[in-house]
């Protein structure tokens, strides 16, 4: 039995099959904190999400409020919700958008209203057709409410949202690619600065927040900033969304303060599926180092898994059991990043590139124990040399692989191919007979 008990939060209508709809969030005590909100001054709103410390949802895990606060007065200013969701494994945000649009909605409110815009875009992954059809009809019921549009429950702010669908790219997960896309031109990452808080949306100050945050943001001002403060870690504030999928009895979401470890959050998912151990896993999604057994206790907070050697990012714990090839599975990775990078920067273009060739030959088992040096060679010149962190993602995996699996690398060179491949397996056996 687990020792720990999940709270429901953001997750707290996910046991209702009507999470989605107007009357059900109603009942459920939703837009109370919005009307909260109204009766505050904007700055006092902001000052109360600063101060709970909610750090942004998004992966790089950047204090909210504090990004709030870097907005530029301007006439002119926007809220943009990044929802397009792309990192393999991630779940949470796709979660949110589907079985509670109008928790997402009221966020965005509350948020607007902090800043003082009166405009918010809410950028979805195309793919995302459910999603975006909860979304936006939660925008039209929140509109007949009284929850958007003039005057919003008989105050003096006014806001409109508008939900705009993306074209699948995973670079626009990059909050300036993202904006780029929003304006019409292709997905690819701005040179900062200036960043988005002074140039971001049409050359406009503008605040960029990840789905998982604003959705955050109801909770926090409904239950004040110390709630908030009271879960998780000294640095790691609040709970989270993770997305737990691989060799597990039971994969999916769980929500849990942050600091819990692998080993408590495997137990309320079943265990890793019978018969089975543990190899690898990712605590972050696989831009991030892998881990290994060795790592069941790291607290999964921000300042916990980057001491041990990754990063939560968005805390998509891939897990692995003893049947999986290391190389075969970092071999897909590389290729996903290798497929989905913009083609901007020449170390990202051109360095991807050669990482697939190396891992294909060396999944196949061609090439020699020099080839595994001149790919970590590579990786050297293409980490921190590319605009957005799209090149640092398809290197983590290879890099951490070989700092725990080496000896799967040259086992696949000695044995002519992969060693987890039944049919290379037996060859190999009559070779050695």
């Amino acid at each position: 039995m687990a020792t720990f008990s999940a709270p429901k939060i953001v997750s707290s209508r996910k046991d209702f099959d009507d999470s989605y709809t107007l009357s059900r969030y109603l009942e459920t005590g939703g837009y109370i904190a919005l009307k909260k909100a109204l009766g505050m001054f904007p700055e006092k709103v902001a000052a109360e999400v600063d101060a709970a410390s909610l750090l942004g949802r998004g992966g790089a895990g950047f204090p909210a409020g504090r990004k709030w606060s870097m907005l530029r007065k301007s006439p002119i200013s926007y809220l943009v919700v990044n929802g397009d969701e792309s990192e393999p494994a991630t779940f949470k945000d796709h979660y949110l958008i589907e079985r509670d649009p109008h928790q997402l909605i009221e966020g965005v409110v509350i948020a607007s209203y902090a800043l003082q815009v009166s405009q918010a875009f809410i950028f979805l992954r195309g793919e995302f057709a459910l999603g975006l059809e909860r979304v936006q009809q939660a925008v039209n019921e929140a509109y007949a409410h009284g929850a958007l549009g003039s005057k919003i429950f008989g105050s003096d702010f006014s806001l409109d949202i508008v939900v705009h669908p993306g074209a699948g790219a995973y670079i626009c997960g990059e909050e300036t690619a993202l904006l780029d896309s929003l304006e019409g031109f292709r997905g690819q990452p701005r040179l900062r600065p200036p960043f988005p808080a002074i140039a971001g949306l049409y050359a406009r100050p503008t605040v960029v927040n990840n789905v998982e945050s604003i959705a955050s943001v109801p909770a926090i001002i409904d239950r004040g900033n110390e709630w908030f403060q009271s879960m998780g870690t000294e640095k790691s504030k609040g709970y989270t969304l993770y997305s737990l999928s691989g060799h597990v009895a039971h994969p999916g979401q769980f929500e849990a303060p942050l600091g819990i470890t692998l080993r408590e959050l495997l137990e309320l998912a079943g265990g890793v599926r019978a018969g089975h151990q543990l190899k690898f896993w990712t605590p972050g999604g696989s831009s991030t180092p892998m881990f290994t057994a060795e790592h069941l206790d790291v607290p999964l907070d921000y300042e916990g898994v980057s001491a041990a050697g990754s990063m939560l990012g968005t805390k998509a714990l891939q897990i692995f059991d003893e049947t999986t090839c290391v190389v075969r599975a970092v071999l897909r990775w590389v290729e996903f990043y290798k497929h989905e990078s913009c083609g901007k920067c020449t170390p990202c273009r051109e360095g991807t590139w050669w990482l697939v060739q190396i891992m294909k030959d060396l999944e196949a088992g061609k090439g020699t124990e020099e080839d595994l040096t001149k790919l970590l060679d590579l990786c050297d010149n293409i980490a921190g040399r590319s605009f957005c962190a799209l090149a640092d993602g398809a290197v983590a995996p290879i890099i951490s692989s070989l700092k725990y699996f080496r000896d799967e690398y040259i086992q696949h060179l000695n044995q002519g191919g992969c060693p987890f491949d039944p049919i290379a397996s037996t060859l190999f056996e009559t070779a050695g007979a």
